[in-house]
């Protein structure tokens, strides 16, 4: 049953009685699904499909659900009505620039969420605006105002869902990555709550989606879907919400590439060594996609791949480098992905060369630094200021829930980036 009362959240299902594995809990027919192909105005975002193209792929989504939220005859009107103009939603999108600047510096939060912003005005603008302009009949610029469309997308980012494309046996075409299927919005499954370790899965079939139990779930319990392997920090930018703190296994910290070019370039004295340096990440860039970042979860690295090809490119000599370039790369059979994944895992990472080590805990250093409190300069075992607030209760109480959020998403990076110095240390 969905109850206000003993969930994580404003509300969630909790388990009447114990549930047993494999259970199928609710199932949802395809005709109750909301989404471009089963909205009122479907005939003419189906016709016009070609206008409504953008890089997020959600427009003819939006479209359909400003014109349903405004209908007072659609026939999801019971379902949206539960969203009251969408004031429950708090991603960091609704936060002023200055509050999510101060709270969330160095997460990787503020700058994915200009980008959005940004995104959300220029498809707004340039596509929705027209389109609705030449569709007066049934929408109105006036009403369906960006305010509305930017409201709809965050909707759209913590309760939509994307059916997975379906495997292809014939390998044929690999090479043409099918585009993802649109996300649909699906009442009473958008009520579960989110936890990594979760006891409720959606399965897609031909003619509904069923919730399926994944293990057993005592009386009393809350049930608890899957929005995949988020860290904290994409489950506040995405959903608005964050788990608490050591509880999320999928937890991450990023350590931007460009870091790990500064710590490698520190010191250089001669000219011959600083083109080499520069030649060599060059190469690196060209091997890795832009603004890329190495990632850093609980048990390691994992983008393990490419943190061996930088430190391997980045710690060669002139006479290494001129021959690996002269072999354009190295052997295939130069090391296997396991041994790689082994080597820069939690238990690995000791076991580095001493250049390697040193440049990893340097640049895990230098990115602490992005938080703005002076951490990088404690150890692992400092009260910190952030260290000091989790351990307060009282302090801990006293926050709103922004601030809160906030810290579990800075505290648990700042946790990964500290172990992984330990880890490193000489």
């Amino acid at each position: 049953y969905v109850s206000k009362e003993g969930t994580v959240a404003e509300y969630g299902m909790l388990a009447k009685d114990d549930i047993e594995e494999g259970e199928v809990l609710f199932t949802i027919p395809r005709s109750a699904l909301l989404h471009q192909g089963t909205t009122k105005v479907s005939a003419l975002l189906e016709k016009e499909k070609s206008s409504l193209e953008s890089s997020s792929g959600w427009v003819p989504l939006l479209l359909a659900l400003l014109y349903e939220y405004t209908s007072s005859q659609s026939h999801w009107k019971p379902y949206l009505s539960l969203w009251t103009d969408f004031k429950t939603l708090d991603h960091p999108m609704f936060w002023s620039k200055e509050e999510r600047d101060s709270l969330l510096r160095g997460t990787g939060v503020p700058e994915a969420v200009d980008t959005d912003l940004a995104n959300i005005e220029q498809e707004y603008t340039n596509v929705v605006l027209p389109f609705m302009i030449k569709h007066s009949d049934l929408w109105n610029p006036n009403t369906h105002t960006l305010e509305l469309y930017t409201k709809l997308v965050a909707f759209v980012m913590a309760y939509s869902f994307q059916e997975p494309q379906e495997e292809e046996d014939d390998d044929e075409d690999e090479e043409e990555e099918k585009a993802p299927n649109p996300p649909m919005m699906v009442p009473m499954a958008d009520m579960l709550n989110h936890v990594s370790n979760h006891n409720a899965n959606l399965e897609f079939t031909p003619d509904s989606l069923k919730m399926v139990c994944v293990r057993p779930i005592p009386k009393g319990d809350e049930v608890f879907n899957t929005y995949g392997q988020m860290a904290n920090w994409q489950l506040l930018h995405m959903y608005g919400f964050t788990e608490p703190y050591p509880s999320n296994s999928n937890d991450t910290a990023d350590i931007p590439a460009t870091n790990l070019y500064k710590v490698a370039t520190q010191g250089i004295q001669s000219d011959l060594d600083q083109q080499l340096m520069e030649e060599q990440w060059e190469m690196v860039c060209e091997m890795m996609p832009e603004k890329a970042a190495f990632v850093f979860g609980k048990q390691g690295c994992l983008t393990d791949t490419e943190l061996h090809t930088a430190l391997k490119v980045l710690c060669m000599s002139a006479e290494e480098f001129s021959e690996f370039k002269d072999n354009e790369g190295w052997e295939e059979d130069d090391e296997d992905d396991e041994k790689i994944s082994q080597a820069f895992s939690n238990d690995g990472l000791p076991e580095l060369k001493p250049s390697w080590k040193w440049l990893i805990h340097e640049t895990a250093r230098l990115t602490l630094t992005s938080y703005g409190d002076g951490e990088e300069k404690l150890g692992e075992n400092v009260a910190d200021g952030d260290r000091a607030l989790m351990e307060d209760k009282a302090a801990l109480a006293g926050l709103s829930c922004r601030q809160r959020r906030a810290l579990q998403v800075r505290y648990g990076q700042k946790r990964i980036l500290h172990r992984l110095m330990e880890l490193t240390k000489s």
